[in-house]
């Protein structure tokens, strides 16, 4: 989803950092091989992921919602050097994708998959985290934040992906349509919860960055 004009839009991303050789490579087999490939954060967001994380310096990431692996390979770039990166998906047929681009990668020491519910899954770590990136199920979005806004350390980035769904946000709530009213929950969640400072970027599909106050 562009939300400006193709034109402006390459014209952004032709004045951004190159995309890695071996991201390159993950984004042409995924197009190759996966289903929904438009569900890969692609360069130009994956810039975006790869600055924040390296302003942050994390020790600790998580990721709910791996799809791929090129998120996960963005988001280590910022890494501390014994940093850990747990990356959670429920599809167990993009395990060995996955791993195959994160094996070839700098980060193959640093990454952590989990295979599974994050609902499961998150409750087992026993780390804190310093940022965190959700692009999984939408209808869960309010349950993961529910289970990680406690163990985001002050001062930490929560960054939410597809949070304007196409602009269907702003359009009249279908009743049916569950992914868009837990969007709408999820970003007032953000909006009002007072632990928190959030910006709404509408970048690709919308991507939220929330910072985790620190207590005066």
């Amino acid at each position: 989803m562009h939300f400006i004009s193709e034109e402006l839009d390459d014209y952004a991303v032709a004045h951004s950092e190159k995309e890695p050789p071996l991201l390159k490579e993950l984004t042409r087999e995924t197009y190759q091989k996966v289903v929904q490939p438009r569900m890969l954060s692609g360069h130009y967001q994956g810039r975006i992921l790869s600055m924040i994380s390296k302003l942050v310096n994390p020790k600790v990431i998580l990721e709910i919602g791996t799809y791929t692996g090129y998120s996960a390979l963005c988001l280590a770039e910022g890494l501390q050097h014994d940093g850990i990166l747990h990356t959670i998906d429920v599809n167990e047929e993009l395990v060995d994708f996955q791993k195959k681009y994160f094996d070839a990668s700098e980060y193959s020491e640093n990454i952590k998959q989990h295979l599974g519910p994050a609902l499961d899954i998150i409750p087992s770590l026993e780390e804190q985290f310093d940022l965190v990136f959700i692009d999984a199920d939408k209808p869960n979005y309010p349950a993961y934040f529910d289970l990680i806004v406690d163990r985001i350390k002050p001062g930490g980035i929560l960054l939410s992906d597809n949070v304007l769904w196409s602009g269907k946000v702003i359009e009249e709530l279908n009743p049916k349509d569950v992914s868009t009213r837990a969007l709408l929950e999820y970003n007032k969640l953000l909006a009002e919860d007072s632990r928190l400072e959030t910006v709404l970027l509408t970048i690709r599909d919308g991507l939220t960055i929330s910072r985790k106050k620190i207590p005066s």
